[in-house]
């Protein structure tokens, strides 16, 4: 945990030599490392595989940005109800969805994400502000920050923790204690008796019924907590940028986690985290290139081959980048089942392998000349 720590927080020093040092793509690191986590509670501990978590963490965006909106500029009033709120609606989807087991659970998860996400622009335009996004103006109360005398900057004033502005690097480090709080509560979750009747669920949920376990308790809890990581990662983009739009509970964002987990390592403790900064660190590379770009970078050949190989890879980066994101994917599946993690394994097992056989061929030769 220790280790963990101070990684975490000296993040701008180790990420500076490949330029992944700038705030907005460290708290997004944060952000969707407490998103992956609490995912994974769900996905990797019981093997149940949702597909609308996005839900929670577009409720959490909104619910914080109602919190600046109505009360205070402050951001622990703002996390405090978006992890209520998630928790609310994870409590009534979970209720539903748990009913049903495997694909038809997911099935669940996927028609809940899509009717929220819809409901977004239709029935809940007055709470959600439609395809505009919910956002700060001029004329909000925000009744505690007027009750205390705060001041009011002009123009739009922006979060903050008790004085401490959210922007830039005191923005993430605000993330990175919240992610590192996160990771505490989700490592006593792994090795807790808790978490073990959620790995038995995984195992072999029958059996478990057999001996008189009631699973249907666990795993309600254990979407509970899952859907109060999202609310919680949702309230911190609220917090970073405080604007709130459904695209956030749009199917696409639960795919992502979901790829991020599985790139990392289904069920293991850091796996999820690997793969968010996977993810995020290739999104941001692959999604800044452009056809400039390109053909600055394949310059050196002749004029066919910078045009042939720069509209060979144009369709893989800028907006397109999710197909290479898509291949790597493929790859990972295909080579390393158990994600980055397994890779990381086998790669430890060999150098093991390789030490012990040294080990053994020099006890041998000692024996052979004594």
């Amino acid at each position: 945990m220790l280790i963990f720590t101070a990684a975490v927080l000296s993040m701008p020093i180790w990420l500076d030599p490949i330029g992944a040092n700038y705030p907005d793509l460290l708290q997004k690191f944060a952000i969707f490392g407490i998103f992956a986590i609490g995912y994974n509670i769900l996905f990797g501990l019981t093997g149940y595989l949702s597909f609308g978590h996005a839900v929670f963490l577009g409720v959490g965006s909104y619910t914080a940005v109602w919190s600046f909106k109505l009360l205070t500029m402050n951001v622990i009033p703002a996390m405090f109800f978006s992890i209520l709120m998630a928790g609310i609606i994870a409590a009534g989807i979970g209720y539903v969805s748990l009913r049903r087991s495997g694909i038809y659970f997911s099935i669940l998860t996927l028609a809940f994400a899509q009717m929220f996400y819809n409901l977004a622009y239709s029935v809940l335009m007055p709470i959600t502000n439609g395809e505009t996004g919910l956002q700060l103006t001029m004329h909000d109360p925000r009744v505690i920050d007027v009750a205390f005398s705060r001041e009011v900057p002009e123009g739009l004033p922006s979060t903050d923790f008790f004085g401490i502005s959210m922007n830039g690097y005191s923005g993430f480090y605000f993330c990175a204690v919240i992610l590192i709080l996160a990771f505490f509560i989700y490592l006593k979750i792994f090795r807790s008796p808790f978490g073990m009747k959620l790995k038995g669920i995984k195992s072999n949920q029958k059996r478990m019924k057999y001996i008189g376990s009631d699973t249907r308790p666990y795993l309600i809890t254990a979407f509970v907590i899952s859907g109060m990581f999202a609310g919680l990662a949702g309230s911190l983009m609220a917090v970073t940028d405080p604007l709130a739009g459904a695209e956030r509970m749009q199917w696409t964002a639960s795919g992502e986690v979901i790829l991020m987990t599985i790139l990392g390592g289904v069920g293991t403790v850091y796996g999820p985290l690997l793969g968010v900064g996977i993810i995020k660190y290739l999104e941001n590379i692959f999604s800044s290139i452009n056809e400039s770009v390109l053909n600055n970078f394949f310059s050196f050949m002749p004029q066919w081959g910078e045009s042939l190989l720069t509209s060979l890879t144009m369709p893989f980066v800028g907006e397109g980048w999710h197909l290479t994101l898509g291949l790597l994917f493929m790859l990972i599946v295909i080579f390393l089942p158990g994600g980055v993690m397994e890779g990381l394994q086998r790669i430890k097992d060999s150098i093991m392998n390789k030490k012990n056989i040294e080990e053994s061929e020099a006890t041998a030769k000692e024996s052979s000349d004594g």
